[in-house]
């Protein structure tokens, strides 16, 4: 199954609900839509049963998160990058961009901060912002678009989409990660999001493509590094991030591209065709 052929999928999917799914868009506190059921179901479970063993994933622990990605698509099974690059699809976008009305969205060929994620017992997303721009500061952030993959998943395994439209001292509402779930969310000053624990050894599989544009999706300029907070019970937790927030921003004052490189973007090995 190609990238195109998978991109006809998510495109005849978009365009089923458009009108219905722009008119929800548009009213939500943390603007996003869900389709469900986004792709046949046998090629939803060959792309859940393609996810690799972990032991091959970059490990991200700290107190901001505990999770395991990658971006390098060329090491995992070739029908993770299809559906991968299926996003990038100028149909897809266009739909996605009339849906959302967000102007000259971009697909990522880097990838950057995007790739495939897993989740098991114990793993977490703290409330945060995503990054503002792109790996070289040029893009805004646009949106997320998350797809699930992992088959029969319960959501009383933990493992939901929060979205806390008071931000992270207020209360989150719950979009369960269920399986063949499409989620598309804005990427604003004010989209904070968040994974509670996981409360089984079911792995959470997730896809995920960020979408940038050289237009803001506030209309005016701004700037942030990716910023996470504690959860409400976690008053010590989040005294501590937001020393790192406050940190973290100095430093980028200092040096505008950054201290260290973020090595999550897609860095193709040598003699392999282009991504897309």
């Amino acid at each position: 199954m190609t990238r195109t052929e998978i991109a006809k999928f998510i495109a005849e999917r978009l365009a089923e609900g458009q009108t219905e799914l722009a008119d929800f868009y548009g009213r939500q506190p943390v603007p996003y839509f869900v389709i469900d059921n986004l792709l046949p179901p046998e090629l939803a479970k060959t792309i859940a049963g393609a996810f690799p063993d972990v032991s091959g994933l970059a490990l991200k622990k700290s107190l901001r998160e505990l999770k395991y990605v990658t971006a390098q698509m060329d090491r995992c099974q070739p029908i993770l990058e299809e559906t991968i690059f299926a996003f990038h699809d100028a149909k897809v976008v266009s739909l996605v961009a009339d849906i959302t009305g967000l102007t000259r969205l971009e697909p990522d060929r880097q990838l950057y901060a995007g790739g495939i994620s897993v989740m098991s017992k114990g793993h977490f997303l703290s409330p945060h912002l995503d990054n503002s721009h792109d790996k070289h500061r040029v893009r805004y952030r646009a949106l997320n678009l998350l797809y699930y993959a992992s088959p029969e998943w319960d959501p009383g395994l933990g493992g939901s989409l929060e979205l806390w439209p008071q931000g992270p001292t207020g209360t989150p509402v719950a979009l369960p990660n269920l399986f063949n779930r499409l989620i598309v969310m804005a990427t604003t000053r004010g989209s904070w999001h968040s994974v509670p624990k996981i409360k089984a050894s079911q792995p959470r599989y997730c896809v995920s493509n960020y979408y940038f544009s050289p237009d803001s999706p506030e209309e005016e300029h701004y700037f942030h590094v990716t910023s996470f907070r504690g959860r409400p019970e976690q008053p010590l937790r989040d005294l501590a991030l937001r020393v790192d927030i406050a940190l973290r921003m100095f430093l980028r004052r200092l040096r505008p591209r950054g201290i260290v490189e973020n090595k999550h973007y897609y860095a193709r090995s040598e003699g392999q065709p282009p991504a897309e």
